[in-house]
This record gives structure tokens, sequence and C-alpha cells, in this order.
């Protein structure tokens, strides 16, 4: 029996951009939550973050390039659909990019009495990419709905996954540096996982709701069953990183790396979660996968590029965590 190749292809393009989309959400996450924790921190302070991300955060945001790419040559129907729907948020997510980018670079150009403009300017880009992405993720969970509802769903999403991103950066933080800013990130995070854990409860319960084919994918027995795993145990990683907050950071170093790691999987389950949730549609309740696909014959030729480049930017991302791997230094501009 010859292999389904126009039923397949869909499946994988979908999964490589799921994936995409989650190892941006983690990486350029704590980033994006470093900028945010700009607001809380002291000039010395905003240096040596600057220096714990500087070697990573162009790289970081590969992925959303090569997730919005992926779903433009292999979704185009569902491409049009979603940045239509979602153009004033995409545009207001492009100028916050733009932003910090901007900044990270001009804070160490200007003399040091205007530093702090670009400072400010750094934390405002940051915090309006991270709204404007919470924002379109509570939109798209009700359906790409834009009525009174739907918006302000996505404006109370929009401040816990900027919430949620404080959180990575603050793990970050901890991971990277040492002394009296690591036990201040220790604090940070204890606050953004409150504010976390409240978004991902009420995204995780809005979304049953959006849809009575999701609300069926939930809770009906045995799915409710093979399914209980997801919220259980992102509550039980939950509580207990909020618990060793009370104990970090721990002598020697140890288990600096603990928070994020812990935080990543917590990302991960709830992403595992929406995709259970809207599969096996792309845009919820209008286009499936294979609806919203290109032509097979499209998507073969585009799967003979990605095996090529999705290996190169995988190696030079393990590549660059592990030659700027450690503490981070004094940051200084040559």
């Amino acid at each position: 029996m010859s292999f389904d190749w126009p039923t397949a292809l869909p499946l994988i393009f979908a999964g490589l951009m799921g994936l995409a989309i989650l190892i941006y959400v983690i990486l350029d996450g704590f980033d994006l939550g470093i900028g945010i924790l700009f607001a809380a921190a002291e000039d010395a302070e905003q240096d040596t973050m600057i220096a714990a991300i500087g070697p990573f955060w162009d790289a970081n945001e590969t992925w959303l390039v090569l997730a919005v790419g992926l779903l433009l040559v292999a979704f185009p129907m569902a491409h049009g659909v979603i940045l239509t729907a979602l153009y004033i948020p995409v545009f207001v997510l492009l100028i916050g990019l733009i932003l910090r980018g901007v900044a990270f670079d001009f804070r160490a150009k200007v003399p040091t009495e205007r530093k702090h403009r670009w400072n400010r300017i750094f934390f405002l880009g940051s915090l309006i990419a991270s709204l404007a992405q919470g924002y379109m993720l509570g939109v798209y969970v009700l359906g790409l709905d834009v009525g009174f509802g739907g918006m302000a769903f996505g404006v109370l999403v929009a401040f816990c996954l900027a919430a949620a991103y404080a959180a990575m950066g603050a793990a970050w933080v901890i991971y990277k540096t040492e002394g009296d800013l690591q036990k201040k990130a220790v604090r940070w995070l204890r606050t953004a996982l409150v504010l976390t854990a409240l978004g991902m409860a009420a995204v995780s319960l809005a979304t049953p709701f959006a849809s009575l084919r999701i609300f069926d994918k939930w809770f009906v027995w045995p799915a409710m069953l093979y399914l209980s795993p997801l919220p259980i145990l992102s509550a039980i990683l939950f509580l207990w990183l909020w618990r060793q907050t009370f104990h970090l950071p721990k002598p020697d170093d140890r288990h600096s790396l603990t928070p994020f790691l812990t935080l990543a999987a917590i990302f991960a389950l709830g992403f595992a979660g929406l995709a259970w949730s809207f599969y096996p549609f792309v845009v919820p309740d209008r286009l499936t996968i294979w609806q919203a696909a290109s032509a097979p014959e499209s998507l073969a030729i585009i799967l003979a590029g990605t095996v090529v480049v999705l290996p190169v930017i995988i190696f030079y991302s393990f590549y660059a965590y592990r030659v700027f791997g450690g503490k981070a230094t004094d940051l200084t501009y040559d």
C-alpha cells in the first residue's frame, strides 16, 4: 500500500508550524520577559540583563519568522483569514519588535545620560510585543471573535501572557546571574507565577466553551481520563515551582536552570492542550488543516527546503547556547 502523501504532508507542516511556535514562545518569551522586567531593575542590573540575552535574542526570533513563513506557504488560505482578522494586533506586534530592536542597539551607542530613555523604550517595545501576542492568542482561542467578548478575553490573555513572559525572563535571569540580581529575580518569578497560573487557567476554561466541538473533545468519557494529565501535571508543576522560589537560590547555584525548564514544560503542556482542542482545524471551526493546505506538489517542494533549513536553525541554536553558556558577565562595548 502506497503512502498517502496528500493526507500526511499537511499534518507534517502543521506539526512543524506548531513546533516553531512553541519554541518561539519559550525562547523569545524569556528575552521579551527580561525587557518587561526592565521596569523593576536598576541601571547596572539592566546592563547585566542585556548581557544575559545579547547572544540569543536575534536567533530566538528566527522561530517566529519560520512559523509565519510556514503558515504563509503551507496554509495560504488560513494565513489570509487569520491575518485579516488580526491585522491591527499584528501591526502593533511589529511596532513593538521594531522598538525593542532599535532600543537594544541604541542604548549601547548614546551617551550615558540618555541611555535611560532607550531602556524605557526597550521595556515599552517588549511589553507591547507581549501584549499583542497575548491578545492574538485570546482572539484566536475564541474562534477569531472580534466582537466585544472576544476583544475583552483577548485583553485578559494579553496581560496574562505578558506575566508568563515575565516569569520566563525572571527564570532566565536566575540561571544567568548571581548575587543580589539573582535574588531579586526569584522574587519577580514568585509574583509572575501567580498571574501566569491565572492566565493559563482562564484560557483552559474558556477554550472548551468556545465551541461545542471543543467541549465534546474534553468533556466526554474516556477522553476526560486520557486528557486529565495535562491540567493535573500543569497544576503540580506550578505549585512545585512556586514553593521552590522560597528556597532559591541554592548553595553553589545548584538547580538554577530548573525554574526555566519547569516553565518550558508548563508551556509545552498548555500548548498540547490547545493543539488537541483545535485539531483538525487551523482556523477554528472554519478551515481544517487539509482544506487550508497548499497543493501536495507545492508542499513536497517546500518540505525539501525545510529539511535543509530546519536542521541548520536547530544546530545554530544549540551551538549558540553552548558557546555562550554560563553566567552573564559585566556588559562592555568596544
